[in-house]
């Protein structure tokens, strides 16, 4: 990886971000964290790593309506005024899970046990989004 694309990379986290927050407007994306942009070499194709938190229909909805709105993404990301915009496709990061089933697994060893753990229920609660306030009257 070159640092060119390196900072390609973080530029296009950075802005797909923002327009997600900003931009897109579809209830069917939950809380999400953009986590990495992997952008191929020759910058047709960009792979966007998104966490998820919520139930795993909560996670699946929201990958639908994200990969619904990356076109969207990736006509705002025109202002930039790249050569090439890539194509965006996402892709589940679950580094974070990984990474607490490991946590949870080295604690049961050290406390002597076998280290197997049943599968994991979400421990999260599913963030709602806030519905806007009624305007008051003066």
């Amino acid at each position: 990886m070159t640092q060119r694309t390196r900072r390609l990379d973080e530029l296009l986290r950075e802005e797909i971000s923002d327009i997600i927050t900003r931009q897109v407007d579809d209830p069917r994306i939950g809380f999400l964290t953009i986590t990495d942009v992997e952008v191929a070499p020759d910058l047709r194709h960009a792979n966007v790593w998104v966490s998820v938190i919520g139930s795993d229909d909560e996670k699946k909805q929201t990958l639908r309506a994200l990969a619904h709105a990356m076109p969207f993404v990736r006509q705002r990301l025109g202002r930039l005024r790249l050569k090439r915009i890539p194509d965006l496709h996402v892709k589940e990061d679950e580094t974070a899970a990984r990474g607490t089933r490991l946590m949870k697994i080295l604690e049961e060893l050290e406390q002597g046990g076998s280290g197997e753990l049943e599968p994991s229920v979400e421990t999260l609660p599913s963030p709602q989004r806030k519905s806007p306030e009624p305007e008051k009257a003066e």
